[in-house]
């Protein structure tokens, strides 16, 4: 059986509550004020404060005439007598402090996270979810769903896969984990939509072309890489085909499906480089021909088949180099390239673009700016000076790199 505590008193109920509320705030208390009293609570505070009239039905109170009456009383502080009667004293600024330090921490973390560092693009996603609190008010919860959205947009883009077989590879076998309408989903198609530079989906249809641009569900023959000079060594189709086309100078199109199953094939281990417009290729074959060096194109945003070729060829001992467009979205692209594919950066510098820009001094803008991982003054450089300037106008430095790499 309990046992309640002598100043349990249902009158002064009201005046417990408001002093273990004031107490609560973990702030200093001087003075607390209690909720409406009856005549009876009035007449039991009147009692207990030893008052020679009645206090006022919401009277406010001195914590510590209070403190000494109850010790007067019981001999225990008023801080234990209320801890008796209604439970612990909670301390909601130390509560509040301990919160804050955990969302704090939080946003440092996914801040800081290797996918976002790769391609500081993200960090605009980053000050969105921010800004928009944590899932269901918990740092707990948000992370482990952050977690699974950078797990995602690591594999990203994927090689083809449908969605329910990239959800149940990535996320624990869950299949319905990207589903339409999922957060997971929604954090994720963001996440791409600041990558791409794209409008957020507000369809199944826009959600759908997002996901394909990501490489989801690819369409194996749909999706195609644009190659000058590449040799590979065996038998297989691919290999024979590849060098057809260099040992003709003819440029060569792959299709994921052909390098999906490319049969006896090896890349070459030497240089490969990569440009991210056309023009530069057929450059490129009518200055070298069929000595054209191994030369490959992203065509702006690379697709499915650009990435897996030049895993492939990463993996076979290929030393990657890459070039774009200095502008907005060609450090967007660059750094997704050489985030999926381990290239580095070739004539990227900040260096490199204001040499670059003194051939173009009306320019167009560059656009919107994000961070380049590899060179943290050239988006300040762009900033300055406001000149986008597109991979042909430097096209014959860029030619003059390969001349050093030609075959034969």
């Amino acid at each position: 059986m309990t046992v309640r505590h002598p100043l349990d008193l249902p009158e002064l109920r009201p005046l417990w509550s408001a002093v273990h509320d004031r107490l609560s705030t973990g702030r200093p208390v001087s003075r607390v004020r209690s909720g409406p009293l009856g005549d009876a609570g009035r007449e039991a505070l009147a009692d207990l404060l030893g008052l020679d009239r009645l206090p006022d039905a919401e009277p406010t109170i001195s914590l510590a005439g209070l403190d000494g009456a109850v010790l007067d009383a019981c001999g225990r502080p008023v801080r234990d007598v209320v801890t008796a009667i209604l439970g612990p004293i909670r301390d909601r600024a130390a509560e509040r402090d301990r919160r804050t330090g955990q969302r704090d921490a939080l946003w440092g973390w996914l801040a800081g996270h290797d996918v976002v560092t790769a391609q500081p693009a993200l960090l605009e996603w980053v000050g969105h979810l921010r800004a928009n609190g944590l899932v269901d008010g918990s740092p707990d919860r948000t992370r482990s769903l952050l977690t699974a959205a950078l797990t995602v947009l690591a594999a990203l883009p994927a090689d083809g896969e449908p969605l329910p077989v990239l959800a149940a590879r990535l996320l624990d076998g869950d299949s319905h984990a990207l589903d339409d309408g999922t957060r997971l989903s929604g954090l994720v198609l963001r996440a791409l939509a600041v990558l791409y530079d794209a409008d957020l989906p507000d369809s199944a249809e826009t959600r759908r072309v997002l996901w394909s641009r990501a490489g989801v569900a690819d369409d194996q023959l749909s999706a195609t890489v644009l190659a000058v000079g590449l040799r590979f060594d065996g038998e297989g189709p691919v290999a024979r085909v590849s060098r057809i086309c260099a040992d003709a100078g003819h440029p060569v199109s792959l299709t994921l499906a052909q390098l999906r199953t490319p049969g006896d094939c090896t890349g070459p281990a030497g240089p490969v480089h990569i440009t991210e417009n056309p023009s530069v290729l057929a450059l490129s074959l009518r200055r070298f021909g069929h000595h054209c060096p191994p030369l490959v194109c992203t065509s702006g945003w690379p697709n499915t088949a650009v990435i897996h070729l030049l895993r492939r060829l990463a993996d076979d001992g290929a030393s990657l180099r890459y070039h774009g467009d200095f502008d907005g979205e060609g450090i967007r692209i660059a750094a997704h390239v050489l985030a999926k594919t381990g290239a580095v950066p070739w004539r990227m510098a900040a260096a490199d673009y204001r040499a670059a820009v003194s051939r173009v001094p009306l320019g167009p803008d560059p656009g919107r700016l994000t961070p380049a991982p590899w060179d943290r003054t050239l988006v300040g450089s762009m900033a300055e000076l406001r000149t986008a300037v597109v991979e042909e106008v430097v096209a014959d430095l860029l030619l003059d790199d390969l001349a050093d790499h030609r075959h034969g």
